[in-house]
């Protein structure tokens, strides 16, 4: 069986995103996250670290989901 944690995001940003998936197929927010934190992970193990472009990269793609600002 799976265990789960909880992870805090600001209200604001929980609705922006709910914005954004909507017409996806993301069913929820912690789908998404979950989605965006293992492509992150999987990134980073293939290439033992992630290179400065490969941050900034990941950095605009959250920047765009409204993840950061």
């Amino acid at each position: 069986m799976t265990e789960y944690t909880t992870v805090s995001i600001p209200k604001e940003l929980a609705e922006r995103v709910e914005t954004t998936i909507e017409g996806t197929s993301f069913s929820s927010t912690s789908d998404l996250v979950r989605f965006l934190l293992r492509s992150i992970v999987i990134q980073h193990q293939r290439s033992g670290e992630l290179t400065e472009a490969e941050f900034e990269e990941i950095t605009t793609q959250l920047q765009d989901l409204g993840y950061l600002e």
